[in-house]
């Protein structure tokens, strides 16, 4: 296992509250290191962060990490199955329903 990866699962581990779930696979392509992250589905948010403000840091931390070896990483999270990212965009609710849904 490579210092990047090592990097990646290292923090990653500390950050979530199942760490034995934590899976990084690295990838070596023309376009440099590809590190490919599985995590819980409960445990995306503390990647993610708010505003995506946790995964970037990792990133930027993950690419300094690379240029001290000579090599360009990129990190790419996987969404797990069961996540529920999508379902909260799509019950959002219209402005009727909010208004109907007030108990006066």
């Amino acid at each position: 296992m490579e210092r990047d990866q090592e990097f990646v699962e290292y923090v990653v581990k500390a950050l979530v509250d199942t760490p034995d779930a934590v899976k990084a696979n690295r990838t070596i392509d023309e376009r440099g290191v590809l590190i490919t992250l599985d995590v819980d589905a409960k445990d995306m948010g503390m990647i993610i962060g708010r505003e995506g403000a946790t995964a970037k840091a990792i990133r930027t931390l993950l690419r300094v990490v690379g240029a001290k070896n000579n090599a360009r990483v990129n990190l790419k999270i996987n969404e797990p199955e069961g996540s529920q990212r999508g379902e909260r965009r799509d019950s959002k609710k219209s402005i009727d329903e909010v208004v109907n849904d007030i108990n006066v």
